[in-house]
C-alpha cells in the first residue's frame, strides 16, 4: 500500500484529487490507526491525521489529511511534524509515509503563498519523505485570464479559446 499526507487549507481541492487519483466521485472510508472503520464521510475538523482513507475503487493507496495550517494553529503544525516523524521511521514499509502532497489553490481568493505554506516548506523536516506541491483549482485561472484577453479587446470567442493558454503562460 502507498502511503500519502495530504496538506491544504480548507477547500483547496483535495478530495477531488484523491477521487481523480482513485478514479471515483465516492467519498473515502475512514479507518482509526487501530484499523476500525470509523466513517465515509470527511467532515471539516472531524478526523485525525492519523486516520486513513481509502477508496474502495483503489485501496492500493493510504491517504492521511492534515487540516493545514491557514488558521497559524501551532498545535495543527506540531501533529504534523510528529506525524511526518513518526512515519518516516515506521519499520514495516506499508505503514511508512511514502510521499506529502501539498496542495495549493489557485483561485482567485487564496492563490498567494500563504504564511502556513512558508512555515511548511522552512520549518518542516520531511526527511527523506519526498514532498510534490499539487497547484488546484488551476481552471479558476481561465476567468481572470478571460477577463483580461476581453479588456484587450478579444471577442468572446476568442477570450474564451485563448483563456487556458493565457492562463497557464501568466502561471
Amino acid at each position: 500500500r502507498f502511503r500519502i499526507l495530504v496538506i491544504g487549507r480548507a477547500n483547496a481541492g483535495k478530495t477531488t484529487i484523491l477521487q481523480r487519483v482513485c478514479n471515483t466521485r465516492e467519498n473515502p472510508e475512514i479507518y482509526n490507526s487501530a484499523g476500525k472503520k470509523v466513517g465515509i464521510i470527511m467532515l471539516r475538523g472531524g478526523h485525525g491525521i492519523e486516520n486513513e482513507m481509502v477508496f474502495r475503487s483503489n485501496p492500493g493507496f493510504v491517504f492521511h489529511d492534515s487540516r493545514g495550517f491557514e488558521a497559524g494553529v501551532e498545535s495543527e503544525f506540531d501533529k504534523v511534524k510528529a506525524f511526518i516523524a513518526s512515519r518516516s521511521k515506521k519499520i514495516n514499509l506499508m505503514d511508512r509515509l511514502h510521499v506529502i502532497w501539498y496542495c495549493i489553490p489557485m483561485d482567485e481568493a487564496s492563490w498567494s503563498v500563504t504564511e502556513g505554506v512558508i512555515k511548511f516548506f522552512s520549518q518542516c523536516d520531511t526527511g527523506s519523505i519526498a514532498v510534490m506541491v499539487l497547484f488546484t483549482k488551476f481552471d479558476a485561472l481561465y476567468d481572470v485570464a478571460y477577463a483580461q484577453l476581453k479588456s484587450k479587446g478579444a471577442s468572446m470567442e476568442e477570450a474564451k479559446e485563448l483563456a487556458p493558454k493565457h492562463a497557464e503562460e501568466s502561471f
